[in-house]
């Protein structure tokens, strides 16, 4: 205690050690350690203002300019409220954009579904064929989405070697596409 005026004490609440070459902070105007001389270390109130960093919109990854002095949360508040243009709440891309061509359908849909013989875009219930009285088909359908099966398709066979080789070709794509 010969020199009681020299050094000062951490400002630090948890520290408060004598120090003989303390660091004064230049935001927050206290003494500081060695330990506790960073805006970081002792969490400075104040260091936005000598801290300078351009703070980034999460929402449209933009760089926002903040002058000194200005709390950078706010001003990314400010920018996402008034001039973000990815803010959830300004525009809605619109989900349902399909419409229907069937006459006096007004159905929307999200994905387009075209009509394999009209190239029409219909809604799930006027899809098929016959749903929207399609005709300009080249081969007529019987049930909505499905073609007229021939005489021999229709028939079960016994033999399945006796048969063409097109028509056990074509069973047998029909079972292996059913069985995936």
């Amino acid at each position: 205690m010969e020199f009681p005026d020299l050094g000062k004490h951490c400002s630090e609440k948890t520290c408060k050690q004598l120090d003989f070459l303390p660091v004064k902070c230049d935001a927050c105007k206290q003494d500081f350690c060695k330990d506790h001389f960073t805006y970081a270390a002792h969490k400075c109130p104040f260091a936005f203002q000598k801290d300078v960093q351009v703070p980034v919109c999460p929402l449209c990854n933009t760089p926002i300019p903040v002058k000194k002095g200005q709390i950078p949360d706010v001003v990314v508040s400010d920018h996402i409220d008034r001039d973000c243009d990815s803010h959830p709440g300004k525009k809605k891309e619109k989900i349902f954009t399909y419409r229907c061509s069937k006459e006096g359908c007004k159905k929307k849909e999200m994905l387009q579904m075209a009509c394999a013989q009209c190239h029409g875009n219909f809604c799930i219930q006027h899809r098929h064929p016959l749903d929207h009285s399609c005709r300009h088909g080249s081969r007529p359908t019987v049930k909505a989405g499905c073609s007229p099966m021939t005489a021999s398709e229709s028939k079960p066979s016994g033999d399945f070697l006796a048969l063409a080789p097109g028509v056990l070709a074509q069973r047998l794509r029909y079972w292996f596409t059913r069985l995936m």
